[in-house]
């Protein structure tokens, strides 16, 4: 059970108990079939509200060191226990288990729900009909914050080298430097941008009174991507840039 900042904070304990019998049940059956190696998918947000940059990424990044952030709380620690029953199942029994934190995840077959889905969909939403309906795009927050993203199938390419490579039970936290970061108003930019705005439409409204606390993003790994407008559906679709 996955979704967006709003969809956190109003079902907390739904997160939490969905997500933790998801745990439980994938991981059972995987030992009770004899399965050799999972890889679980953990998330930035298992991370310590209040912690130290650059995150160390020994020992999977102190993700135990502090509770997480208020805000999803209840889906944090579902996914920390993750870490904890790999770490069970490898003392107790052997197993293979470990886990992976990607960062913030885009691409083809997102959730562009404006209220359920995460950063990226939910701004081409938006951005989307603000261009059908020839108004100003208003997004909540400053816009300075600075997040890090990563296309979906190159974190599927990551997947299996972690699968095929990567033998220790800590959770290996794929991260790059603080100079590859993205605001979040520079990334509403580059959307308006690949959608083509007819001018009296391009103008970004920023709602302050809705601040994020963090100014910096989570270590995670950022897939160097660029967004490209569809003629078929006018909503943007993503493409990696080559260098």
């Amino acid at each position: 059970m996955v979704g967006g900042l709003f969809r956190n904070m109003k079902y907390n304990l739904d997160f939490w108990r969905n997500n933790v019998h998801i745990n439980d049940n994938v991981l059972h059956c995987a030992h009770e079939l004899g399965v050799q190696k999972v890889v679980s998918c953990l998330s930035t947000c298992i991370f310590p509200d209040k912690t130290t940059y650059p995150i160390d990424e020994g020992r999977g990044g102190g993700i135990h060191n502090g509770p997480p952030h208020s805000s999803n709380f209840g889906y944090s620690y579902a996914k920390r226990m993750i870490d904890v029953q790999n770490r069970a199942y490898f003392q107790q029994y052997g197993c293979k288990f470990t886990a992976i934190i990607p960062t913030n995840v885009f691409g083809p077959h997102d959730n562009f729900n404006m209220e359920d889905g995460h950063v990226l969909p939910g701004l081409i939403h938006k951005a989307y009909l603000a261009k059908k309906e020839g108004s100003s795009l208003t997004v909540w927050g400053s816009g300075e914050p600075w997040r890090q993203f990563i296309y979906s199938l190159d974190l599927a390419h990551l997947f299996l080298w972690v699968l095929r490579e990567y033998q220790e039970v800590e959770p290996i936290i794929l991260s790059v430097g603080e100079e590859d970061e993205v605001s979040i108003r520079g990334a509403t930019e580059s959307i308006v941008e690949a959608m083509v705005f007819k001018r009296r439409a391009r103008r970004i409204l920023f709602r302050k009174e809705f601040r994020r606390q963090n100014r910096k993003s989570q270590m995670s790994c950022l897939s160097v991507a660029h967004f490209h407008s569809s003629d078929r559906n006018q909503m943007c679709s993503f493409g990696k840039r080559h260098t």
